[in-house]
């Protein structure tokens, strides 16, 4: 009796705890259509792109939205069916994060985070495998660097801490060695469709060339039309970014994207306007007042938007409320029906309960306000642009 009696009780709790979810998924399904009913969006442009993946419970966006911009690049040169390896570029990466940590003694970030330059500069070194031929999910097809990140960064503090007299180089082998256990060697060699390729030559093999892409900015801290290093912490490797006005920023995005170029997107997705969930993000007028007030954002109505300025985006990045939190891709454009334009952003965190099938649009405020930076093919960049850079 006692089992019955305790079987019972954890049907009872299971069903209680299961409803809000159920209630909570029908809500955020009603509140979509309501969305979407209100805003009543018309497609503008659409690139093709690449399937939504999801990067689970890891922070490799940059990964996930660098590698999407490389496909639908490929998809523009005619080659279809190429789905690269986005743990190739991650494991590339961990070993130089790791050497450039233990030597600034640990005064700068090590995480899973890095930028879209990082991914072209992988590409550049080590190449590109497929997804089949390096994948690294499990079986249950749940990323999770967690418990593998913590570890490695244990390790260099540790390394970082040790007296100078007996600290060797060794780490390395260990570090490399961890990353075996969780993630596997990468492959030297592989093949496709009966051909054998190494990374470097398959990436010949697609006609992939980094070369042909440009990362660009808008900060008035640095000279525009000049490169400058952007000071954000995954900008572990350095990179150069070229410095635009803000509303060239988004005339080079709207431009590339008729032209059928598409752009890889780095944002501030904290605000409380961004809600995948719903596939939308705004910029309300009055976000900032709403926080102080802590008062939840009404997703039933269409918001004033801020006429955002330069000196606006600027005095949020010097005050840490625009980072560099997320990687996305940018794949086209739609307007509501006040002919007010947005992004159409292809993120990385899967289909399920995420807006229009895992892609959410984007208002131009929010993008003026948030972006930390895009990177994106030169040709997409108009002329008149691209003559004023150094």
């Amino acid at each position: 009796m006692k089992f019955i009696y305790y079987t019972l009780h954890l049907l009872l709790l299971l069903s209680i705890n299961n409803l809000p979810l159920l209630s909570d998924d029908k809500e955020d399904e009603e509140m979509r259509n309501k969305i979407d009913s209100l805003y009543e969006f018309e497609e503008i442009v659409n690139v093709e792109t690449t399937e939504v993946k999801n990067q689970n419970r890891t922070g490799t966006c940059w990964t996930f939205a660098g590698n999407s911009f490389i496909e639908s690049e490929l998809l523009r040169d005619g080659k279809e069916g190429i789905n690269l390896s986005e743990m190739f570029i991650v494991r590339n990466m961990y070993p130089e994060k790791a050497d450039l940590y233990v030597r600034y003694h640990g005064t700068i970030q090590f995480g899973e985070g890095a930028l879209t330059n990082d991914v072209m500069r992988s590409i550049e070194k080590y190449g590109v495998v497929p997804e089949t031929e390096y994948s690294t999910r499990p079986s249950n097809g749940y990323l999770n660097h967690a418990e593998m990140s913590g570890i490695l960064e244990d390790m260099l503090k540790r390394v970082v801490a040790t007296d100078p007299s007996n600290r060797t180089t060794k780490w390395k082998k260990a570090f490399e060695a961890v990353l075996d256990v969780y993630m596997g060697e990468t492959p030297k060699t592989f093949k496709v469709d009966g051909v054998e390729y190494t990374p470097i030559s398959y990436r010949d093999h697609l006609g992939i060339d980094t070369k042909q892409f440009i990362d660009i900015t808008s900060f008035t801290h640095h000279p525009f039309y000049e490169k400058f290093v952007l000071e954000v912490p995954d900008n572990f490797s350095r990179g150069e970014f070229y410095n635009v006005p803000m509303k060239e920023m988004l005339i080079i995005v709207e431009s590339a994207l008729e032209s059928g170029y598409t752009v890889d997107w780095g944002a501030d997705v904290s605000e409380p306007s961004f809600e995948s969930k719903y596939g939308l993000a705004i910029n309300p007028a009055d976000m900032k007042q709403m926080i102080l007030d802590k008062d939840k954002l009404q997703w039933d109505s269409i918001y004033t938007e801020l006429e955002i300025t330069q000196e606006e985006r600027q005095e949020d990045f010097d005050n840490y409320l625009t980072q560099d939190d997320h990687g996305m891709h940018i794949v086209g454009i739609v307007k509501d029906k006040f002919d007010r334009k947005y992004f159409v952003v292809k993120n990385s965190w899967g289909t399920e309960k995420r807006g229009h099938g895992g892609y959410l649009y984007v208002s131009y405020s929010y993008f003026m306000h948030k972006t930390t930076s895009i990177t994106l093919n030169k040709k997409g960049v108009p002329k008149q642009i691209s003559n004023k850079f150094e």
